[in-house]
């Protein structure tokens, strides 16, 4: 992978990150169509890598909410932010079980099966087509609540599935707020993100990959860039915007993806 695919692959994670629509679908898209060939294992190092940039973006431009929920838990009181805190405790469980228990079936699939990314593209879109029509009561996200969006959140680790998709529309489903749903949504998977750094970082599997340090650093700095920009005038985007547009472009996507697998296997 040289400096331009991951500048490119950057920039597409960035995009893609803070709408429904599969930023590790894209991801495996965008490397098929680079005619990246890298082992399932190198192939998700590079995902998370990108992933890890997005987080930092997310951290930056929710630092004030991310500020006020230290505040809040430093204050040892059994207040908001505390309850806000568990809450995304509690998401992160489904996640991290399965990360810690299927990770090898999950590295397999990161290797451009197109077909596969194609048919959860269709997923998300029913999903959010769903989500679309449902109505919204206004209620804040529960603690049950937080579970079953952890369970999204969990499954949404298959390319293809959009986490953020995934996450907002069953949220949604759920009668909570929007604009809460898009705020727990972008905020849940930062411990998650950081966490698989930590312990790829302590576990060494960082280091057994042979992409290059300066094309990864390139798709880095570039997925941050990419991410705090859409993060900024986005986020907005898919608060307001019917989720049925979402969903007509995924199915376009995964039907785009369907084909070009069958056309150039």
């Amino acid at each position: 992978m040289d400096i331009f695919d991951a500048v490119f692959l950057g920039i597409v994670q960035g995009l893609t990150e803070f709408l429904p629509v599969s930023s590790s679908g894209h991801l495996e898209i965008a490397k098929a169509i680079l005619g990246d060939n890298s082992i399932p294992e190198e192939s998700l190092m590079v995902t998370v890598v990108l992933h890890f940039a997005t987080a930092l973006s997310t951290i930056v431009v929710f630092r004030k909410d991310v500020a006020e929920i230290f505040r809040g838990l430093f204050a040892f009181k059994w207040n908001e932010e505390t309850k806000f805190s568990l809450k995304i405790i509690i998401s992160m469980v489904p996640a991290a079980l399965v990360g810690l228990f299927f990770e090898e079936e999950l590295e397999s699939l990161f290797g451009g099966n197109l077909t596969f990314v194609g048919f959860m593209l269709l997923i998300t879109a029913v999903l959010l087509w769903l989500a679309d029509k449902a109505k919204s009561t206004g209620k804040p996200v529960s603690y049950v609540d937080g579970f079953v969006i952890g369970v999204s959140q969990a499954i949404a680790i298959l390319p293809g599935i959009s986490r953020s998709g995934a996450t907002i529309s069953t949220s949604v489903l759920l009668g909570n707020d929007k604009t809460r749903a898009a705020r727990f949504s972008f905020l849940m998977v930062v411990p998650l993100i950081f966490g698989k750094i930590a312990k790829d970082v302590m576990s060494g599997d960082l280091m057994e990959t042979t992409v290059s340090t300066v094309p990864l650093f390139a798709g880095f700095v570039a997925a941050f860039i990419a991410g705090f920009a859409a993060c900024t005038w986005m986020i907005d985007l898919v608060r307001k915007s019917k989720l049925s547009y979402f969903a007509v472009y995924c199915f376009i996507v995964g039907i785009i993806a369907i084909t070009y697998e069958y056309a150039y296997a």
